[in-house]
C-alpha cells in the first residue's frame, strides 16, 4: 500500500497508468523526487483522497462506507476531469486510430466504425447524465444545500456498466476482421488501446460505486441532520414567541436528559438518588416553565439547548 511519505516517482515506476490519474487530480508533472504528500500539497490536492483512489484502483485496498476522511471536493474534481479526458480526448483518439487501421473500402470495416460510434454515443450519454445531474447535486451538498427530488440512491440504481459495446467491438475485430500486412501493426496497437480503455472504464466505475457513492451518502446524512436541527429550531423559536420561559434548575435539566433517554420516573429517581415524588414534582415544574408536556417536545428542547446531542437521539 502506498503512503504519503513514498516518492511520487516510485508510484509512477510501479504503474504507469497513474499518469492519467495525475492529470485528473490536477497534479502537474515535474515533481522531481518529492513525496506524495509534498506533491499533493503543491497542487492543492487532498493527499488522503489521492492515496485512497490510487491504492483502491491499483491494489484493491480500501473500505469506504464509513471513511469520513475522503475529501468529496477532491474526488468530484477527479471524476469531472476524468470525464473530460475520456470524452474529449480518448474517444476521438481511438476513432482516429480505427480509421487509420481499417480499409475504408471494406464494408465490414465501415460497420466496425459505425459500431464504435454507437458505443461512443452511449458512453457520452452516460457521462453527460452524471455531469448534468449528479455532479451539480453533489456540489449543492458540499455547499450545505440539498435537493428533495434527487438522491444518490437514484443514481446508484441506474449506474450500470457502459462498456459492454467496447468489449463486443474488441471481439468483433479480433474474430472477424481480416487484416493485411499494411494495417496489421496499426490495428494491433488500436486493440491495445481499446483493452486499456476497457480497464480504465472498469476502474472508473468502481471508484464511483465504492468511494464516491458512500461519500455522497455521508453528505446526505449530514444535510438531513442539519435540516432536522433547523426544523426543530424553527419550531422552538415559533413556540417561544410571546412566552418568556423561566430558567430551569440544574436538577430539572438532569430530569429532562433522563426523560429524553427513555427512563421512567422510578429509573430517574434511582439514577439521581431522589424520590419518585420529587421526580414528579420536577416534571410538573418543567412543564409549567416550558409549557412543554410531551417527551417529543422535551426532546426537541433538549437538542436545541445543547442538553443532548442530536446524533444520540433516535429521531
Amino acid at each position: 500500500m502506498y503512503e504519503a511519505d513514498d516518492k511520487m516517482i516510485s508510484l509512477i515506476r510501479d504503474n504507469y497508468n497513474l499518469l492519467q490519474a495525475l492529470g485528473s487530480f490536477g497534479i502537474s508533472l515535474g515533481f522531481g523526487d518529492k513525496t506524495v504528500q509534498e506533491t499533493c500539497k503543491d497542487n492543492g490536492v487532498d493527499t488522503y483522497t489521492f492515496l485512497a483512489v490510487v491504492n483502491f484502483t491499483i491494489n484493491g485496498y480500501g473500505e469506504f462506507e464509513n471513511d469520513e476522511q475522503i475529501s468529496v471536493p477532491t474526488l468530484l474534481h477527479y471524476l469531472e476531469a476524468s470525464h473530460s479526458y475520456f470524452l474529449d480526448f480518448q474517444l476521438p483518439f481511438i476513432r482516429r486510430e480505427l480509421m487509420e487501421s481499417l480499409n475504408e473500402n471494406d464494408s465490414l470495416a465501415r460497420l466496425i466504425i459505425r459500431f464504435y460510434d454507437e458505443y461512443a454515443h452511449e458512453i457520452r450519454r452516460h457521462m453527460k447524465y452524471e455531469q448534468k445531474t449528479l455532479f451539480p447535486y453533489v456540489e449543492s451538498l458540499i455547499e450545505g444545500r440539498s435537493a428533495n427530488d434527487y438522491n444518490v440512491e437514484t443514481f446508484s440504481k441506474h449506474h450500470g456498466s457502459a462498456d459492454k459495446k467496447l468489449r463486443e467491438l474488441k471481439l468483433l475485430i479480433i474474430k472477424y476482421l481480416p487484416q493485411d500486412g499494411l494495417h496489421n501493426n496499426q490495428l494491433t496497437a488500436t486493440l491495445h488501446d481499446i483493452y486499456a480503455n476497457e480497464e480504465w472504464l472498469r476502474q472508473h466505475a468502481q471508484v464511483e460505486d465504492r468511494i464516491f457513492v458512500p461519500a455522497i451518502r455521508r453528505l446526505e446524512n449530514i444535510a438531513k441532520r442539519n435540516n432536522v436541527t433547523k426544523n426543530i429550531s424553527d419550531i422552538v423559536s415559533k413556540s417561544a414567541i410571546g412566552n418568556k420561559t423561566e430558567v430551569l434548575s440544574d436538577r430539572e435539566k438532569e430530569v429532562i436528559v433522563s426523560l429524553v433517554q427513555g427512563m421512567s420516573n422510578k429509573e430517574i429517581a434511582d439514577h439521581l438518588c431522589i424520590s419518585t415524588n420529587t421526580v414528579i414534582t420536577h416534571r410538573r415544574n418543567i412543564a409549567r416553565k416550558l409549557q412543554i408536556h410531551s417527551p417529543a417536545g422535551l426532546t426537541i428542547y433538549a437538542i436545541i439547548n445543547g442538553l443532548v446531542d442530536i446524533s444520540s437521539v433516535n429521531i
